[in-house]
């Protein structure tokens, strides 16, 4: 008579027992199972990969990058600049309150090197230039008085003075010095510093800056400058452009002091090769009275303006940093081995030797702890009992008096229902050749429970 068919699971209980099945796997627990694979070019790929890891850690993370320190960037910062130095033209001599815009002294100033000069302009009538796009008048309409045209030179019927004339002041401004006064602070280590050595004896009136003999000289000559930034000074002085000087202050405060000194740089810091828009000019008037009319003297105005920028960074061991990369590096150590593993499970796991012996899925067992009877037949290569059941014994039933001792054995009782939810997986042999000398001899048959339990 044919099996009865089971009924196929609707879709409630098929999802009821998925659900049952992740929250159940939920709660699994896996750690990591060590073997030990000898193969030889295995273990020199892990030890390699070990190996990087570890040295780009030591070498870049925590002695180049110095990453066991707490750092600050953005050091608060004030400049005060002072040029010296008077040149001469076509037609005077100029000192530093004329070539100097402005004069106050801040971290931006120009150096006038060219000039353009309009003089005697006064408010009168005459034609507008005709380089001025809205200019060209074909009737009176087209001049409306006092309309102000934006890229013009004034109100329409109303236009400057007489054609001017130029001047170069660029022949002695490579000697021009600038003296470039720094100071830094530090606010969250309490650190601050000055790029002027604290001497008294008036160096600074006989000293010029040097990197290796004076780096605290902050006196630079202008034609210094313009050629550490690769230009060309009279190219420069022609066309006017805009030179940075980068001061850097990288301190490690782990050490002393002395070791936190600012670094320069120069460079170009305006579009050169844009022909739109290359170089640097700028206008100014100077005004006053002729004859009773106001009367201005316009100059357009080329140079090198000059732009001070200060940046830095500083850094002191902090314990927290240096765990959190010190734990980045031990983990990163893992790498090697999720490597290895990968490479062994991929490409070298003929006939899933490795797989069996990589994963096992171990169940807590439901037996008590009498059950180690069935362990030990699976050791010794014997059968074990019918699977689900556990014996129990039962009090020997007492002997007849008078009678002779038989040797019998006592009778065993009903089997007690023991679930084992899981497979028990068969130890190695070794282990079992090493039971199976290390236990006497028993006569007991696979069948027989209760030899298993005398054992």
């Amino acid at each position: 008579m044919a099996a009865a068919q089971p009924k196929p699971l609707t879709g409630a209980a098929v999802a009821r027992r998925l659900a049952r099945g992740c929250w159940s796997a939920f709660w699994d627990y896996e750690t990591p199972k060590v073997i030990v694979v000898r193969n030889r070019r295995l273990g020199v790929l892990y030890r390699m990969v070990q190996l990087l890891i570890l040295l780009y850690f030591v070498w870049y993370v925590f002695i180049v990058q110095k990453s066991y320190q707490d750092s600050e960037t953005g050091p608060e910062s004030s400049i005060i600049t002072k040029v010296k130095g008077v040149t001469t033209s076509e037609h005077k001599v100029w000192d530093v309150e004329e070539y100097v815009k402005p004069p106050e002294g801040g971290s931006v100033f120009s150096i006038i090197t060219r000039i353009e000069v309009t003089p005697s302009q006064a408010l009168g009538t005459c034609p507008e230039s005709m380089r001025v796009p809205n200019a060209a008048c074909h009737s009176d309409e087209d001049c409306v008085a006092g309309e102000l045209d934006m890229l013009g030179n004034g109100h329409q019927g109303r236009v400057e003075g007489p054609a001017g004339w130029g001047q170069f002041l660029g022949k002695m401004a490579p000697n021009f010095t600038i003296l470039i006064k720094n100071s830094i602070h530090y606010p969250k280590f309490r650190f601050s510093k000055g790029n002027i050595a604290d001497r008294k004896d008036g160096y600074l009136k006989r000293c010029s800056f040097d990197e290796l003999l004076d780096p605290y000289c902050p006196i630079f000559k202008l034609g210094f400058i313009v050629e550490q930034a690769g230009e060309n000074f009279t190219e420069l002085a022609h066309k006017g452009g805009v030179i940075g000087v980068i001061i850097n202050w990288d301190c490690d405060l782990d050490l002393a002091a002395a070791a936190c000194n600012p670094k320069y740089s120069f460079r170009r810091l305006d579009p050169k090769h844009v022909p739109a828009s290359s170089g640097y000019n700028f206008r100014f008037a100077k005004y006053y009275k002729m004859n009773g009319t106001t009367t201005r003297t316009l100059i357009k105005a080329y140079g090198i303006r000059i732009d001070v920028i200060v940046h830095g960074q500083a850094g002191k061991f902090s314990l927290i940093p240096t765990i959190i990369n010190l734990a980045t590096a031990l983990t990163s150590i893992g790498v090697g081995s999720f490597l290895c593993d990968w490479i062994l499970l991929t490409f070298m796991n003929k006939n899933k030797v490795y797989s069996h012996k990589k994963f096992d899925k171990v169940c807590k067992p439901r037996c008590p702890s009498g059950s180690w009877p069935v362990t030990l037949a699976l050791v010794l290569g014997q059968a074990p009992p019918p699977p689900g059941h556990c014996s129990v014994d039962r009090p020997p039933s007492p002997i007849h008096p008078g009678g002779s001792h038989l040797g019998q054995r006592a009778e065993v009782g009903p089997a007690v229902l023991c679930p084992l939810p899981c497979p028990i997986s068969a130890p190695p042999e070794q282990m079992a050749d090493t039971l199976r000398q290390s236990l006497p001899h028993q006569d007991s048959t696979p069948t027989d429970p209760k030899g298993l339990a005398q054992l």
